[in-house]
């Protein structure tokens, strides 16, 4: 019995369960996900990261089959979700002829490793075949995981290629690191994702040409992909189902070809891909770039940084934590309010959570960043500590030290006190610093909101205990 060949169109434009308006989980149904079908076969198929494959690189001389086996470095590729890590290293093994295994440190063991390096050793020892090892999230390794891939690297039984979001010099000892080169990702560029989005569409692995893609559809899928390649193939998998009409799927004379439109897009895709970890480099990028708008008082940035904090899910009350600190380091006493205002954003989280909790603290947010901003108090504490470790410091001065203990008075310790009460102004001519820092200046307040009165003030208290 012969069975008839299904047309591109019939094989490709299945849609899931019919009448019920979600778009299925690929379009191919009963096939891998397109993010998957369109994986390069080789190295020039990649896109992106062209700074890591130039001709005579470490990755391309690793998927050179004519490269010699003393050229195959181990490498652990660093980058978002997204950026080819997988595709890479499953690249470089149908290029190189090497031997390939796969283990994902979410599920392997160290006897998985243990029996892949002496696998590797009888393969290199019995047909001098070489193996590579791609080890994908190998944070997720234990000290004692990767030790085991030490006497496997280091004798070269295998040629590991790591892949990792998070930041190596973390999450990777250092003896791997060492013995192992660290390759940076990037995210990729929008020329990188429509060039991708266009493959997916007429590759014959893809979409083979069932549908067509508008361009307002392909900037959207760009946009909406954050420079995560793996996102937009899913998204246009997503659409393309939406855009085949329902009944069309088996209808080969259907005509004209389906568009994908934006409007396709927004229905399969409801938000844009955050780039943030709460363990990892955007956790402290985010926050840096949110306290740093707060400084520069550009309120509009602070309040996008704290948005993609709050969609992110990170702890509302590490947020409020550093609120109260931006508060105290950067507006002072030039805003006086700052600080409690920031304190009750936090007890307001701590009492509410979120997400109304969001409100408040978008409040202490535009507020530090509209206000007055001094760092004279920060500036002050850490010259006086700098002073103080650096050995600038003495005895207190007699008429300072303790006196309510038996024996203080007959130290001298009190005598010649002036209590700053008894004078008409509340301050009085005396010496309040050691000898050794007599005279030394740390609080220098600036000509800023509230710290102007400040400044006034103090010039006058300064010259009354200086006697001037």
């Amino acid at each position: 019995m012969t069975t008839p060949s299904a047309s591109p169109r019939a094989a490709g434009a299945s849609r899931g369960a019919s009448g019920s308006g979600e778009p299925p989980t690929a379009l191919f149904q009963g096939q891998t996900p397109l993010a998957v079908r369109m994986r390069p076969t080789s190295l020039d198929e990649v896109a992106g990261q062209s700074h890591l494959l130039r001709p005579g690189s470490p990755l391309v001389a690793l998927a050179n089959p004519d490269a010699p086996t003393r050229a195959a470095t181990s490498v652990i590729l660093w980058g978002p979700p997204g950026t080819g890590k997988t595709t890479l290293a499953q690249a470089i093994a149908r290029s190189s002829g090497r031997r390939f295994v796969e283990l994902s440190a979410v599920i392997a063991g160290v006897r998985d490793v243990r029996e892949v390096m002496q696998e590797a050793l009888t393969q290199r020892d019995l047909y001098g075949q070489s193996t590579i090892l791609f080890l994908d999230e190998i944070h997720r390794f234990t000290k004692a995981q990767q030790d085991a891939l030490l006497p496997g690297v280091e004798n070269g039984w295998v040629v590991l290629i790591a892949a990792t979001t998070e930041n190596p010099s973390f999450s990777v000892i250092s003896p791997l690191l060492s013995r192992s080169l660290l390759l940076t990702l990037k995210p990729l560029t929008d020329d990188d994702l429509r060039m991708l989005v266009d493959r997916a569409v007429a590759d014959p692995r893809g979409l083979a040409g069932t549908v067509s893609l508008d361009d307002e559809a392909k900037d959207a899928l760009v946009r909406l992909a954050s420079g995560d390649a793996r996102r937009a193939l899913t998204a246009l998998e997503a659409a393309a189902s939406l855009a085949v009409p329902a009944g069309d799927e088996d209808d080969t004379d259907a005509d004209p070809t389906p568009v994908i439109t934006a409007e396709h897009v927004a229905q399969a895709v409801d938000r844009a891909l955050l780039r943030y970890d709460r363990q990892g480099d955007e956790h402290y990028d985010v926050i840096s770039a949110f306290i740093k708008s707060i400084r520069g008082s550009d309120v509009d940035a602070a309040m996008h940084y704290l948005a993609r904090m709050v969609e992110a899910g990170e702890d509302p009350r590490f947020i409020a934590r550093r609120l109260i600190i931006s508060a105290a380091e950067d507006i002072g006493l030039a805003d006086p309010q700052a600080l409690p205002m920031a304190v009750a954003a936090a007890d307001a989280v701590q009492f509410i959570g979120m997400p109304e909790g969001r409100i408040p603290l978008a409040e202490a947010t535009a507020y530090l960043a509209t206000t007055a901003k001094s760092n004279a108090a920060y500036l002050a504490i850490d010259g006086a500590i700098a002073d103080v470790r650096a050995g600038g410091f003495g005895r207190v001065p007699v008429h300072l030290r303790d006196a309510h203990y038996p024996g203080a008075k007959r130290l001298g310790h009190g005598k010649g006190y002036v209590y700053p009460h008894d004078s008409d102004i509340g301050v009085a001519r005396q010496q309040y610093l050691p000898d050794e820092l007599r005279g030394r200046r740390y609080y220098e307040p600036k000509a800023l909101g509230a710290e102007r009165d400040v400044q006034a003030r103090l010039e006058k208290i300064r010259r009354i205990l200086d006697g001037d």
